[in-house]
This record gives structure tokens, C-alpha cells and sequence, in this order.
């Protein structure tokens, strides 16, 4: 497998290190719904994670919840209620539209709230190296003492500091420093630390995090394409300062989601979360959007778009509906077809810097290939065989067919009564059942290989 390297810039051939990958995914900052752009790495890098699985990895995935910042302290001010209660609530929420987009759990989900101890430690560790200083609001990096600083992103220095972030604190020695221990304001979440008290900042808790359960240095780092910098460059600065070992081998960043060409943002009102979205296309959908580009090129979003990609994925639905139906109702055995030259082209896109809308081509190149066999007479070995390799692609990707092919069990029995009534050749009464079948939302299809159930 080869793995574009934000590091190296290059395609790198993914050599693991002994024994378990170690894949580190940075999470949300739990303060409101998750909206499109967040729902990209999830859905990306879930493939990541499932495909190292069946290339027979063991692997260690990691995601963290940023669960006390300003945002959070902000949004409970606003509510009237405590940081940790907007925490919890949107963690829940969070994993509402996780599930919803059918990404599976990480092994290990920290919080920062957890895992203070770790986050004291490290900055202590930096502090002794001489790569911190204290000012009334907190603790800062030093980075003028880490020499390598800016080498993910690959920009010189003064864009570096053109694009950082402005801070009050005119007592900060440089403008690219930034903080580790945030000193307590009144009302707001602190804990106790050499430093006195207060609570991390947003950059050392995944450096402490990605060390307590990922080990010395972390396999695979993912993370959206604006986290690069300021983020994951001062992640690597504070580690290999602290440590002298690398943070990761291997940094995997995906593009922007734009809209209408234009950058996502609240105040061009051109914002939208997952659940809104969801709510008119399907999680599915949302899904399909994420893996049709290639995960390092951008996504123009727009409504026509989301047009197009469920219509895709009505192909690959009714697809696997009717390849069920011929399988159900197969009555020839014989020699069975090889589909292997669409598996070898599906696992070599994927391999090819997890390209999966090379992946989804070969799995529409073999749609087309199944409905062109089911106008024929086949072997159920054809079909199984067939059937297996479909079904394989659809894990992979993480579409499943079957969440969209659970018919009602009221849908089923008017279904079966005018099964009934056509075999009584009662076909007024079957209309009747067929009309009320469409009221609840399915046509009902009467095929060569059976009576088929279509979700409209």
C-alpha cells in the first residue's frame, strides 16, 4: 500500500512498524451538531481503518473528543449551563450522526477532561528542556527553539506567522508561540497543576493523548487538510521537543468541502451539519458524497451533487436487490465465474493512496457486469460468487445495501396479501394493496426473478 506523506510529499509505501498500526484521527471539539466538513475524515478515514483490517492488520484506532475549550465554555454561557453538560450533550449527538453515517467506533475515544494528568506531565517535560515560559495568562511554547518548526506545512516562517492566530497576551515572545496551560479564569473549568490553576490548551492534548495510547511514535496521523497548520505542526514541534522522537510516521491529511466554490463558513451562511443534511438525503448519501473524490482533492458540495450520488447509490440498491432475487430463486449448479479481475482492480485502487473513487468505479464496473448477467440464465455459483464480491466492495466502502432493503413489517404483509389476490386473480383487490403499499412510501415490482420491494 502507498500512502501520500503530508511530511515527504510523497507517495510513501506504508512499511508498519512490528506488531500493531497505530492509527491516530483527530476528533471534535464538542460544541454543536457536526456539519459536513467534519463528517469527511470520519468517513474517509474510517476506510483507512477498515481496509488495514482486511488487509490483515491488527490495528489500534484512536479518536479523541475535545470536550473543554472556549468554544464549549462559550456555548454554556450562552445556554446557561455548565461546559461539561454541552460536552456530554454533543458527544451523544456526535455519535448520533457517527452511527448514522455507519462509522464504527474507534478502539479508543479519550477526553481531554480525562487525561490531565498526562497533558501536566508532558508540558513538564518540555519545561525542563527549556521550551516553555510562563506569562500572566498561561504557559507557552517557545518555538523559535525548535529549529525543524514548519516543516509539515512547508511554509517559510513569516507566512507562518501572517497566518497565525492573534492572541491578547502581549507577552508572548513571539507571535507563532502558542499556549500549553491556559491560567483559570472565574467560572470556567480548571485544575490544578505546577503552573497553578487552569486547563490545557488546544495542541498538547493530542500530543499527551496520541503518546499515553498510541506509544512513542503513532503509525498513521489523519486529520483535515486545515489542521496542518497551526495544529499538527505544533503538535509535532511540542512532541519532538519533549521527546526526540517523531509524533508519526505517516500524515494523511483530506481536502476542503467547499460550497458553490466557496469556503464553508457561518458567516457567508453558506454552513451546513450533518444531521440537517442527512435529513433530506439519507446518511448514506452523505457518505457516498465523502468517497466519490479522491480524499485529498476538494468537494464542491451543492445540492445537485447530493442529487447525483443518491441516484448512485439507488444503482448499487437495487443492484444487490435483484442479484438476491436470482440468488433466492436459482435452480442451475454448475462451473461458477471468477470475479477476481474487479477484485484485483478494487483492492489496487484502494492500495493506490486509498483512492476511493477508483474503488467506486470498478464497483459500478461490476454492477454493470451483474445486471448484464442477470438477463441471462447463470449457476448459482455465478451468482454467489458475484454476490460476494458485491457484497465485499459494499463493506469496504461502508455502503450497506441492507439498511436500505428492511421492508416494514407492515409494507411485507399488504405485500403478501396481494400476492394472494393476483394468485385469486382478484387484480382489483391486488390494486387496491399495491395502492397502499405506494401511500407508505414503496413500489412493489413484479420481476422475472420475483416480486420485488422498492423503497420511493
Amino acid at each position: 500500500m502507498k500512502i501520500y506523506n503530508t511530511l515527504t510529499k510523497n507517495k510513501d509505501d506504508f512499511i508498519p512498524s512490528a506488531g500493531v498500526v497505530t492509527v491516530y484521527v483527530c476528533g471534535p471539539t464538542v460544541y454543536n451538531y457536526i456539519h459536513i466538513g467534519n463528517a469527511r475524515p470520519l468517513c474517509v478515514f474510517d476506510v483507512l481503518v477498515k481496509y488495514l483490517k482486511h488487509q490483515k492488520y491488527e490495528v489500534k484506532h484512536i479518536q479523541n473528543f475535545t470536550d473543554v475549550d472556549d468554544k464549549i465554555i462559550n456555548k454554556a454561557a450562552e445556554e446557561g449551563v455548565a461546559p461539561s453538560e454541552i460536552a456530554l450533550k454533543y458527544i451523544k449527538e456526535y455519535k448520533k450522526d457517527a452511527h448514522g453515517l455507519n462509522i464504527r467506533d474507534a478502539d479508543v475515544t479519550p477526553k481531554v477532561t480525562e487525561n490531565i494528568d498526562c497533558i501536566v506531565e508532558f508540558i513538564s517535560m518540555l519545561s525542563k528542556k527549556g521550551y516553555t515560559y510562563q506569562t500572566d495568562s498561561g504557559v507557552y511554547f517557545r518555538t523559535a527553539k525548535f529549529k525543524k518548526y514548519g516543516a509539515l506545512s512547508c511554509m517559510p516562517i513569516e507566512d507562518l506567522q501572517a497566518g497565525a492566530r492573534i492572541d491578547t497576551d502581549s507577552d508572548k515572545e513571539n507571535v507563532l508561540d502558542f499556549a500549553l496551560w491556559k491560567a483559570a479564569k472565574p467560572g470556567e473549568p480548571a485544575w490544578n497543576s505546577p503552573w497553578g490553576m487552569g486547563r490545557p490548551g488546544w495542541h498538547i492534548e493530542c500530543s499527551a493523548m496520541a503518546r499515553r495510547y498510541g506509544g512513542k511514535t503513532l503509525d498513521i496521523h489523519c486529520g483535515g487538510q486545515d489542521l496542518i497548520f497551526p495544529h499538527h505542526e505544533n503538535e509535532i514541534a511540542q512532541t519532538e521537543a519533549a521527546t526526540d522522537e517523531p509524533l508519526a510516521r505517516y500524515w494523511m491529511h483530506n481536502g476542503y468541502i467547499n460550497v458553490d466554490s466557496q469556503k464553508m463558513s457561518k458567516s457567508k451562511g453558506n454552513f451546513f451539519t450533518v444531521r440537517e443534511v442527512a435529513g433530506v438525503y439519507g446518511y448514506d448519501t452523505v457518505r457516498y458524497l465523502m468517497l466519490q473524490t479522491h480524499y485529498r482533492s476538494p468537494i464542491n458540495y451543492s445540492e445537485e451533487l447530493l442529487e447525483s450520488c443518491k441516484v448512485s447509490l439507488e444503482r448499487i440498491y437495487n443492484c444487490r436487490g435483484n442479484l438476491q432475487l436470482a440468488l433466492d430463486s436459482a435452480q442451475w449448479s454448475g462451473s461458477g465465474r471468477d470475479f477476481s479481475s474487479f477484485k484485483d482492480r478494487f483492492f489496487a485502487a484502494l492500495s493506490d493512496d486509498l483512492n476511493t473513487a477508483d474503488a467506486i468505479s470498478v464497483l459500478f464496473e461490476l454492477v454493470r457486469e451483474i445486471n448484464k448477467i442477470l438477463r441471462e440464465t447463470v449457476s448459482r455459483e455465478t451468482l454467489t460468487s458475484a454476490f460476494l464480491a458485491f457484497d465485499e466492495f459494499c463493506d469496504l466502502l461502508g455502503i450497506e445495501p441492507l439498511r436500505q432493503s428492511v421492508i416494514p413489517e407492515e409494507v411485507q404483509k399488504l405485500a403478501d396479501l396481494r400476492k394472494k389476490a393476483k394468485k385469486a386473480r382478484n387484480f382489483e383487490l391486488a390494486d387496491e394493496y399495491r395502492s397502499k403499499i405506494a401511500d407508505l412510501g414503496y413500489t412493489i415490482e413484479d420481476t422475472r426473478q420475483g416480486v420485488k420491494i422498492v423503497r420511493t
